[in-house]
């Protein structure tokens, strides 16, 4: 994914400045603003003035607990992991001078190494950036080129990136590197594209795969409004095969292709992407499709797509393998990761003054494919099941009876809440998360009439334009239950309803004394039931 003139940042703003614009000058004050009357539990009060921290002796941490973030400076887009000898290698975007800024900003590849995907191990930079006339690398996609196919070697990983020599839309194109020692560094090769620009705007993002079938590599790129579809037998040379066009969601980036066998046994095809929904009143995250796939043609199931995430801040996502200690690939499931940040407000961190850098990442999530009663398939999520194995504490609050408002004793920045609610007649309840002393600065999360949600409007949010305050996904309140899992951490908060049928994973910065929760109905009396509060420690 990159970002070019005229795209979020303000008219004529090139993506290296947009990089390297000074995260503590694009802060200001930011106004929690006004929330729906989902939010208005009785102890909602009207929302202060806040700003971002500066830096001090008591500015405190912001960095998250057990989310992965960048070690210094700056990351964006995650690139799809892939197994290599016993581990998961993670690659994502990182720009070592973002801080600095200047002519040399720009991105690399930088590698981290995790056997469980929640604990990682940072490696450095495994594709540097400016090594030859096109400059730095943006995304793409490595593979394990296990039949050497292109020549470097049995085994060799090559990747397949994003590169622009201007730095411009209309010049990008699809560079090789690869690496002979595991993955670990990378070489490229030759300063020429092996897939040249045609004369398309917004030409990037390359996801390769291996279609053993029919004995050949699968490229889907993200051509502007339409998904291109390559074929190629020794990743050197690519021909164009198909392409799959949707409109209405903004320029389509970052696209994704996989199969998955669902719970009823049925194996079908998913194409998503990352799109911009919001002008539609749909989100900002990963769109997806399922449908079927020939080796050359996608043919969708529906022609709107579903989204994986209804939250403001899940982009750049990228699904990849789930695979056993032993290395054994499982068909039914894959795990998936997003950046958790927008570009409408990239820059806008309290971590830049706090902890020196910019960059934080969703829990890596497990998805599979389920079948709803109307005989629709989508994409279910749930956290990774590696982090039972790094619980630290847990609080059993049991069965909690709620009529108007409860304030639990409990207190924290960073935990995982589960509970059940329960009830015969309300207009809608939840909770508020990361509470202060006088209760007016909270996350809100829960069900509000048809819909869940998420609502940041009382707390130090990132969007100053107080346009992007409340996350909705549909509710069914004739269910009068309703299941959440919501992962809290010091700048983000992911709810799962219902078992993952719908996900909301959006940024937030509250302040690091706001630590409180409480329980709300509107309209009614509920029963939070087995409410769970795990702690975890990496």
């Amino acid at each position: 994914m990159v970002r070019t003139p005229g795209m979020p940042g303000g008219p004529g703003l090139s993506r290296r400045s947009l990089f390297v614009a000074s995260a503590a000058g694009a802060a200001g004050a930011l106004l929690p603003v006004a929330a729906s009357p989902a939010a208005a539990s009785p102890a909602a009060a009207s929302p202060a003035a806040a700003k971002l921290p500066k830096q001090s002796a008591a500015c405190g941490s912001y960095r998250a607990e057990y989310h992965f973030t960048v070690p210094d400076q700056w990351k964006n887009d995650p690139q799809r992991p892939i197994w290599i000898d016993g581990e998961y290698h993670y690659y994502y975007l990182y720009n070592p001078d973002y801080l600095t800024g200047g002519t040399t900003a720009g991105t690399a590849w930088r590698l981290a190494t995790s056997t469980d995907l929640v604990s990682f191990t940072d490696r450095g930079i495994a594709v540097p950036k400016d090594t030859t006339p096109a400059g730095d690398v943006w995304s793409g996609s490595a593979v394990v080129d296990t039949d050497n196919t292109a020549g470097f070697g049995a085994g060799a990983v090559i990747v397949l990136a994003t590169m622009s020599p201007d730095d411009n839309a209309n010049t990008q194109a699809q560079y090789l590197f690869y690496s002979t020692d595991g993955g670990r560094t990378f070489t490229h090769h030759g300063t020429d594209p092996v897939l040249p620009n045609p004369g398309v705007r917004d030409f990037r993002d390359p996801k390769v795969i291996r279609d053993e079938e029919r004995g050949r590599w699968v490229m889907a790129l993200a051509e502007n409004n339409k998904v291109g579809f390559y074929h190629s037998t020794d990743l050197k040379s690519w021909t164009y095969v198909s392409g799959f066009i949707k409109d209405g969601i903004g320029v389509l980036e970052c696209p994704d292709l996989f199969r998955i066998t669902a719970e009823d046994g049925t194996a079908r095809w998913v194409l998503g992407v990352s799109a911009d929904g919001k002008a539609s009143g749909l989100p900002n995250t990963y769109a997806y499709w399922t449908g079927d796939f020939d080796g050359t043609t996608f043919t969708a199931d529906a022609s709107d797509p579903q989204w994986l995430d209804h939250g403001w801040d899940w982009y750049a996502a990228v699904t990849f393998e789930k695979r056993d200690a032993h290395g054994t690939l499982d068909p039914a499931a894959r795990y998936a990761i997003g950046w958790l940040n927008n570009w409408g407000y990239a820059n806008t961190t309290p971590t830049i003054d706090c902890d020196g850098f910019n960059g934080t990442d969703s829990i890596v999530r497990e998805i599979t494919l389920r079948r709803a009663a109307s005989g629709t398939y989508y994409l279910a999520s749930r956290p990774i099941g590696a982090l039972d194995a790094h619980v630290s504490r847990t609080v059993h609050l049991g069965d909690l009876e709620v009529d108007g408002h409860r304030t639990l004793d409990y207190t924290g920045t960073a935990y995982e809440l589960t509970t059940e609610l329960a009830w015969d007649q309300l207009t809608g309840a939840g909770l508020q998360l990361r509470r202060s002393p006088d209760g007016v600065r909270h996350i809100d999360a829960g069900i509000y009439g048809d819909y869940a949600f998420v609502n940041r409007g009382y707390t130090v949010s990132p969007d100053s334009s107080g346009r992007w305050q409340e996350s909705r996904s549909p509710f069914d309140p004739s269910a009068r239950t309703v299941r959440l899992r919501i992962l809290i951490d010091r700048t983000s908060v992911e709810m799962f309803v219902d078992d993952g049928r719908y996900v909301h994973s959006s940024e937030a910065f509250p302040d690091p004394a706001d630590t409180g929760i409480a329980l709300f109905t509107i309209d009614g009396r509920a029963v939070f039931q087995n409410t769970v509060i795990r702690e975890f420690t990496l």
